[in-house]
């Protein structure tokens, strides 16, 4: 890392220590872990985009896939859904998996274009029917269980930690199947095809209530950190929150903070490490000539669609791990909040200002644009009381630029693409 990017780190490492002297602590804490959240997130597109030019608008599907992951780990079963009809589910489930094993199979014989073409439609729409005729009973009766707090399978009971590498094996494998369809795509093709996928996968996770209630949402996700009652429970950490002139509720938040702040910020590094040595090792050298130009690496004999799934997959396996950290955090599952504009179009923001190609870059636009989505509104709405400091109390203006002042935060964000774009296109620490 050169000079320029010690000293953009430190900058960045300034704003979250004056935001918690100025603002408090605890504000800096939570805009620090989900700064390194969204920074994992940051290098799995990078990994993607910067390594091999793919350009994936699906990353809120993949997130998403991560979070369903806390769930399926870290709940614990429900007893009286498996009762009602978790088997028959099951073996629904096994069966729309065979009908589609049984379509690819008949579309690879060499049967006549017609006949192929009947043969599948019948196997596809009779087994629609037939999977359909399994199914929704079993979710039907898996449902009408205690529908208001329960009404799913729930998990496998796990500690929340394991769900992390589950999350990116998930998304790994949704990667896969998403990518043998769709990465012989041009780019463009591909962006629209990804993203969506991604809308389908949030679909499914509204809709389908006994995979993980849906809308109704997954609450109380188990911590891999103490909770804060506990601690204000124990004489001795209230002895020690004592010493450093804090309540042992406001020690506890910051306490708890701090631990996750630990958990990230070590995978962060694993993650980190493991690119940077990637990027360096022959593999990297050529995931970036298949990038610079892939008829060229076609002609030396790289295998690029291969290539390009490899990358795909690794890329979309961190974002994964990234979502299943985020459900942790938050400790509930919310399908409603998975939007593009938060999961996609901001870690891409995030990619381009830190420095596409650039892993360092990448992690440093993560923490940036986090803080700035954070911390513009408050600064914008300070900043329209100031102009209209001198407008009168009713004015209709001044009320109209009062309340646009949520709004400042899209302004900005569109605002700093746009500068990075013309001044430095390459973002804030380019690749090498």
């Amino acid at each position: 890392m050169t000079a320029r990017g010690y000293l953009l780190y430190a900058g960045m490492a300034l704003l979250i220590v004056l935001t918690g002297l100025v603002q408090g602590w605890n504000l800096a804490l939570t805009i620090l872990n989900m700064g390194l959240i969204s920074a994992i997130m940051s290098l799995g597109v990078n990994l993607q985009w910067g390594f091999a030019g793919l350009f994936n608008v699906g990353v809120m599907g993949f997130v998403a896939l991560g979070g369903l992951a806390a769930v399926l780990v870290s709940m614990p079963p429900v007893a009286e859904g498996w009762n009602a009809g978790g088997l028959r589910l099951l073996g629904a489930l096994a069966l729309g998996a065979a009908i589609l094993i049984a379509a690819v199979q008949v579309w690879k014989r060499k049967i006549g274009g017609r006949m192929r073409t009947l043969v599948m439609l019948a196997l596809l729409v009779g087994g629609f029917f037939l999977f359909r005729a399994a199914l929704d009973p079993a979710v039907q009766a898996i449902e009408a269980i205690n529908p208001s707090l329960s009404g799913y399978l729930g998990g496998l009971g796990l500690p929340i930690l394991i769900a992390w590498p589950v999350g990116g094996l998930l998304a790994a494998g949704a990667a896969w199947i998403i990518g043998k369809a769709a990465l012989g795509l041009r780019s463009d093709y591909l962006a629209i095809a990804t993203l969506g996928i991604a809308e389908i996968v949030i679909a499914v996770l509204k809709n389908e209530d006994w995979l993980s209630r849906g809308v109704k949402n997954v609450i109380g996700l188990p911590r891999p950190v103490p909770y804060e009652v506990e601690l204000q429970r124990d004489p001795g950490f209230a002895e020690r929150a004592a010493s450093f002139g804090l309540d042992p509720v406001t020690a506890s938040t910051l306490w708890v903070k701090i631990l996750y702040s630990g958990l990230f910020a070590v995978v962060l590094i694993v993650i980190l490490l493991l690119a940077q040595r990637a990027l360096a090792s022959p593999w990297g050298r050529m995931m970036r000539a298949i990038r610079d130009n892939e008829v060229a690496a076609n002609a030396m004999g790289k295998n690029v669609t291969a290539r390009h799934l490899q990358v795909f997959i690794l890329g979309s396996a961190v974002c994964g791990i990234a979502g299943a950290m985020m459900t942790t955090l938050d400790g509930q599952l919310t399908p409603g909040t998975y939007q593009p504009l938060r999961f996609t179009f901001l870690v891409w923001v995030m990619v381009i200002v830190g420095g596409s190609g650039n892993n360092y870059g990448a992690v440093l636009g993560g923490f940036l644009i986090w803080w700035l989505w954070v911390m513009v509104e408050p600064l914008g709405l300070w900043a329209m009381e100031l102009i209209t400091s001198g407008m009168s109390p009713d004015s209709w203006l001044r009320a109209h630029l009062t309340d646009s002042a949520a709004q400042m935060r899209l302004m900005t964000m569109g605002i700093i693409l746009l500068a990075v774009l013309r001044f430095s296109p390459r973002g804030l620490m380019p690749e090498r």
